[in-house]
């Protein structure tokens, strides 16, 4: 697919019914596909070090299971950006080393993904401006404030390739909506996969969204990283194997 930048409203019509479709009907006491993570929450046992950072460092870091978030209590007037799905932590903590005046928050439920950002947000002197949500985004993005993030990341998020199971891809109508209420208007929502249909879906579903505008003006914008956009472990070995990513950039309007 090449998208055209100039057509806001293309977009493929998506695999299940709409972009946001959020898969069949729910039971009563069954929370909607778009709502539920699937996934693995612990990959190989954790080493005494890692195991040593998530008893030390992460009940410090962590945000609270419960009550209202106030992210002006935790980090002040900074500007917060959020990363959905950080995986071993590279691209949160080279944006934290790298724009000194922001705070992050860092949401990843694979343990072993938390162990390594901890240990880059150690090595760096950054974890007085991170905070970690090691659990799904969804209950996060109920709790945050609105309008209270400035920019926010899902880099590489599971494309779940196999259309039966496209209703449990992270990015719906129902999530997006999530988003547009915390972000701020005028934040910038990036996002980025190595897998073509996800890209055409990530379109669809943002370019029918009334809330997000596509910054791209031509093939550039989404086949190059911008140089404050770093490659993350997967992507770096995704690109070894030859396979293309693909990098969006939407604003909150």
């Amino acid at each position: 697919m090449t998208p055209d930048p100039t057509n806001r409203t293309e977009g493929p019509p998506s695999p299940v019914g709409g972009a946001g479709d959020p898969g069949p009907a729910a039971g009563a006491n069954r929370r909607p596909a778009a709502d539920r993570w699937y996934g693995r929450g612990q990959g190989r046992p954790l080493r005494p070090r890692q195991q040593a950072l998530l008893d030390e460092v992460l009940p410090a870091l962590a945000l609270p299971q419960t009550g209202p978030l106030l992210l002006s209590d935790r980090f002040g007037d900074r500007p917060v950006w959020l990363e959905i799905g950080c995986g071993g932590g590279e691209h949160a903590a080279w944006q934290l080393a790298h724009t000194p005046d922001i705070a992050l928050i860092a949401c990843e439920p694979f343990v072993n993904g938390i162990a390594s950002l901890l240990g880059h947000a150690v090595a760096d002197g950054t974890t007085d401006r991170l905070a970690v949500w090691p659990a799904p985004a969804q209950p996060l993005l109920e709790r945050i404030p609105d309008a209270s993030i400035d920019r926010a990341f899902v880099l590489f998020p599971d494309p779940w390739p196999k259309q039966r199971h496209h209703k449990r891809r992270f990015v719906q109508a129902r999530n997006l909506d999530r988003l547009a209420r915390v972000l701020r208007p005028g934040a910038e929502l990036r996002l980025a996969t190595d897998h073509t249909d996800y890209l055409e879906w990530m379109l669809a579903a943002l370019l029918a969204h009334p809330a997000f505008q596509w910054t791209a003006r031509g093939p550039s914008d989404w086949t190059q990283r911008p140089s404050d956009w770093p490659a993350t472990r997967y992507e770096q070995k995704a690109a070894r194997d030859g396979i293309v990513s693909s990098y969006l950039r939407f604003l909150r309007v």
